[in-house]
């Protein structure tokens, strides 16, 4: 009599856990076997009120350049912060209107950096040359830049582009690939017009 029961709710369980399952797009891109190889966000924006923002995020990482950066090189600034990868179809989509912000607010106290999460140098320098790039890339293939960032507002899905305030810490997200540059002109906008 005991096994009764014990299928029927093997059969709740089960039927709830599919019910779950299916409203998280990240397991629906897993089990539509695209063979992606990439998480895709859906665009949300997320802000955060001032008196709400995490500690300042401190990270160093090496150039795709040569050399090294560091999150002290910016000290002051906005940062806008993209995480992508070379092949990677929503990066390759919201290169030129990141390209368009970073020079349009070029002069306003905001900079612009990407990290490349995948990548070797060659890969990252010919991506910034077909599209245009002339913002700087750090090299996070081992994750270390991304973990400075992952108890704070994760980058969960690539791309994600942050924003900085003046003290380096993170005041939005768009997660997945920018729709609209004025999205985030609207962002730093609003960074900027913080005291």
């Amino acid at each position: 009599m005991r096994a009764v029961p014990a299928a029927a709710a093997s059969v709740l369980v089960i039927g709830v856990l599919a019910g779950c399952a299916s409203a998280d797009p990240i397991a629906e891109q897993y089990r539509s076997g695209s063979e992606q190889n990439y998480v895709a966000g859906d665009g949300s924006v997320l802000e955060i009120a001032a008196e709400s923002r995490d500690e300042p995020v401190t990270f160093a990482g090496e150039l795709d350049t040569g050399g090294t950066l560091s999150s002290s090189d910016f000290d002051g600034d906005i940062l806008v912060v993209n995480f992508w990868y070379a092949s990677c179809p929503p990066c390759r989509a919201e290169a030129p209107d990141l390209e368009a912000v970073n020079l349009a607010y070029a002069d306003k106290g905001v900079s612009f950096l990407g990290v490349n999460v995948r990548d070797d140098s060659a890969a990252a320098l010919a991506f910034a040359d077909t599209f245009n790039v002339t913002y700087p890339s750090l090299l996070d293939r081992e994750g270390r830049i991304l973990l400075e960032f992952s108890g704070l507002v994760a980058p969960n899905a690539v791309p994600t582009t942050l924003v900085l305030d003046r003290q380096s810490r993170v005041a939005a997200r768009v997660l997945g690939q920018l729709s609209d540059r004025s999205i985030l002109e609207s962002l730093i906008d609003r960074v900027l017009a913080e005291k």
